[in-house]
């Protein structure tokens, strides 16, 4: 009984931090921090959030190596 209780509360709080930083994609504020956190909690109890996240995460890495492969060589050394 308890395991199912902390699943709702679990699914309830992450599933409103989620959708809060979905409305900031249009609103302001800082949704590129408040929706892996809703992920992050989601996660706690759910394997697709998790996994989810993890995605995430890899495809910001990517990007972040990507970007600074590209730059050019003078922005890289700080001239």
């Amino acid at each position: 009984m308890w395991r199912q209780a902390r699943k709702l509360v679990v699914a309830v709080i992450g599933t409103t931090v989620l959708l809060i930083g979905i409305i900031m994609m249009v609103a302001p504020g800082p949704a590129f921090i408040v929706i892996p956190c809703g992920l992050a909690i989601l996660g706690t109890e759910f394997v697709w959030a998790k996994r989810l996240l993890a995605y995430a995460k890899q495809r910001v890495q990517e990007l972040t190596q990507r970007s600074s492969s590209s730059d050019p060589p003078s922005a890289r050394s700080g001239k």
